[in-house]
């Protein structure tokens, strides 16, 4: 009889719909999706979707029933329920606690003073003498988005009530962080913790914070202060997508993501690696241990988000592709489609697709993205 894993997901994404089922298929698994959106997943999973409150452990407790073999989320959102309603079967899981430390930026900078302290604020009881700029932010925010660079009291103010005319929830206001802006990508299996690598990214100019492109990179020498803070978190287990800033020797946090890098870097990486990423993360979450790894083959990779400039309504875009440009592949996968209204939010919400490519060297894979680009219309009518 096959195992039976059960899938905490919220909205559908790429990464659990062309990345962590087809895992599952492969891996002989039997897969019950529970979510609290199952028009979201029809058509996208043969097997059971329950419907439930996925918010709540207890409801997720409740859905699953019998002990299954594994409970796993890639939500942003759904660690710490996923983690509880793992921790009440006894099945291998993240800790609860670093999961909520990781989501809660303000929970996160408070666990972390002592390594690295950052001037961090309920964005309503501001001191004055606050370190401006600061960066105003969703406590539990997610892509960007109502993430603003404010420099001055009065800038503050007017932000904070933009973001509040328009959504729920707290907002923090925190300390602005200068340097070169990277990422940790880890996988642990609750023994070890391995550095996949890192991407250096380059963002939009301020105040908005728009991950414009992510460039393979070796991890750089100050990545062992990352990986103490994430220890001090209680991070360790299964994915985690960590971004953080290097200036002048100093490592510093800017925030943790205790799931799988999204935005599809995440194929990106699997394919980089020459490794089966997403069956590796179900195994963990299973009681499997990472398998030793060969020698990575030196190669570059990129991955390119093509932006709305504009509001309005996509007339014309390229569909899912994957083609060679001599040693170089490249890959295409849309986040519109053709006849989507786009709204221009200054967020990684209006990528339209992203653009990945891997090639034996810097100017080669450059060169290729922008053949790419320049072969293929974008329309915003």
């Amino acid at each position: 009889m096959a195992a039976c894993l059960h899938l905490v997901a919220g909205k559908a994404t790429d990464s659990v719909t062309h990345g962590f089922l087809p895992a599952a298929a492969r891996l002989g698994l039997d897969v019950v999706i529970l979510t609290d959106r199952p028009a979201a997943h029809e058509g996208t999973h043969d097997g059971p979707v329950v419907e439930c409150d996925v918010s709540d452990f207890r409801e997720i407790i409740a859905a699953v029933g019998t002990a299954p073999e594994g409970i796993f989320s890639n939500s942003d959102f759904l660690q710490a329920p996923a983690a509880l309603a793992a921790a009440y079967f006894g099945l291998p899981g993240k800790d609860w606690r670093a999961a909520a430390r990781a989501k809660n930026k303000a929970l996160m900078r408070r666990h972390l003073a002592a390594l690295d302290p950052v001037f961090s604020a309920d964005a309503r009881q501001v001191p004055g003498d606050a370190p401006y700029p600061l960066v105003l932010k969703p406590r539990e925010g997610v892509a960007s988005e109502d993430v603003f660079l404010v420099r001055d009291a009065r800038e503050l103010a007017a932000r904070r009530e933009e973001v509040a005319a328009r959504r729920d929830g707290p907002l923090v206001a925190e300390e602005y962080l200068p340097g070169r802006l990277h990422t940790l990508e880890t996988l642990g299996d609750g023994r070890e913790l391995r550095v996949l690598g890192s991407y250096l990214t380059r963002l939009s100019p301020p105040p908005f914070f728009v991950e414009e492109r992510l460039e393979w990179a070796p991890p750089p020498p100050e990545t062992g202060q990352v990986l103490a803070q994430l220890d001090a978190l209680g991070v360790g287990f299964g994915a985690c997508h960590t971004e953080f800033v290097v200036h002048d020797g100093r490592a510093r946090i800017i925030e943790v993501n205790y799931r799988l890098i999204g935005d599809h870097c995440d194929f990106l990486l699997q394919d980089l690696l020459g490794v089966p990423l997403f069956e590796r993360i179900l195994g963990v979450h299973l009681g499997e241990r990472l398998p030793a790894d060969g020698p990575r083959p030196a190669r570059h990779a990129v991955a390119e988000p093509v932006i709305a400039d504009r509001p309005g309504t996509l007339t014309s875009a390229p569909g899912p592709m994957e083609v060679d440009d001599g040693p170089v592949r490249l890959a295409y996968r849309p986040q519109r489609g053709v006849g989507d209204k786009v709204a221009l939010t200054r967020t990684n919400r209006d990528y339209l697709g992203t653009v990945r490519a891997i090639g034996p060297a810097p100017g080669e894979v450059d060169a290729a993205l922008a053949r790419f680009r320049a072969a293929h219309d974008w329309t915003i009518a």
